[in-house]
């Protein structure tokens, strides 16, 4: 056996010690709680919400049962479908302007950003003013040209889109910056070649900014999907229990909050946990099969 030599001992002991805290916060914050959950998900809380009983998968067939959770899932996706590809394709066109020669380009920085670092509970009570019905700034611009006043958090119809937009408005810039650092890694002499040979601003962004940024492009939109898959604090704020429009934006996170906390049933709700997680492990799988299609690394 080949003995280690003192240099090659030290690095590997600096390097574990530079990744320990990463891998001790990935055990600790993300693979221990899984397994808890897991745990959990096979035992029904007791009287008063002391002792847990084990039922096996009832918990698990009870779910698949609830029409409420169906309501969630389908909630939930409808609400990533609307705000993922709109919050990409605004993010991705913003920072093509930004990437351009534009003047205070710090400035429109700042201004996108500012919705991700702004705390979601004064965020939500903001847009939750601009809804209102009665005396809402949104519904008094529409009956200035006309429109009557729509009950955007009420209105089953339109409340999932309403919380859409705040979704897409709270995101856009983080993932205008993630774009924006993509497109500066572009060299520059592709456009100036590009431009002799007579391809027009269109042309250059399908054929050189699209492929060229597709690596950055797939981490946001993986990313943005966990993100959007997650969706509770907006609804919480937004949409009461009672409300008429709760069956049509309640969401697996808000459902699994209501179970946990609200009814004291942790295993059910942490069932409905272990489905949103399945359910973002194949989006995540499929994404990962697809992205071989069209991300291009290069070489």
């Amino acid at each position: 056996m080949k003995k280690v030599s003192k240099k090659t001992w030290n690095e590997w002991c600096w390097a574990w010690f530079m990744v320990a805290p990463t891998i001790i916060g990935l055990l600790v914050l993300n693979i221990i709680p899984i397994f808890e959950t897991l745990y959990l998900s096979f035992f029904k809380s007791g009287a008063f919400g002391k002792g847990n009983i084990f039922v096996g998968l009832e918990n698990y067939k009870t779910m698949l049962q609830d029409e409420q959770v169906w309501y969630a899932v389908r909630n939930t996706l409808g609400y990533t479908c609307l705000v993922v590809p709109l919050t990409i394709v605004i993010a991705l066109l913003m920072a093509v302007a930004l990437n351009g020669k534009l003047k205070g380009k710090g400035i429109y920085r700042t201004i996108y950003f500012i919705p991700m670092v702004a705390a979601p509970a004064a965020v939500t009570m903001v847009w939750k003013w601009l809804y209102n019905y009665q005396y809402g700034l949104i519904n008094h611009v529409l009956e200035k040209i006309g429109i009557h006043g729509i009950k955007w958090i009420d209105d089953p119809k339109v409340a999932l889109t309403a919380i859409s937009i705040i979704g897409i408005w709270s995101t856009i810039g983080y993932s205008m910056v993630l774009l924006l650092a993509g497109l500066q890694e572009i060299p520059r002499d592709y456009y100036e070649a590009s431009s002799i040979d007579g391809a027009s601003k269109v042309r250059q962004f399908f054929s050189i900014t699209v492929p060229l940024v597709s690596p950055t492009l797939f981490f946001v939109l993986v990313t943005s999907i966990i993100t959007a898959m997650q969706v509770f604090d907006v609804i919480y704020m937004m949409i009461d229990v009672t409300s008429p429009s709760y069956n049509h934006t309640v969401s697996l996170v808000y459902l699994f909050y209501n179970n946990s906390f609200k009814y004291s049933n942790k295993g059910y709700g942490s069932a409905i946990v272990m489905l949103l997680l399945f359910i973002i492990m194949i989006l995540t799988v499929i994404q990962n099969k697809l992205q071989k299609k069209w991300v291009f690394y290069g070489g």
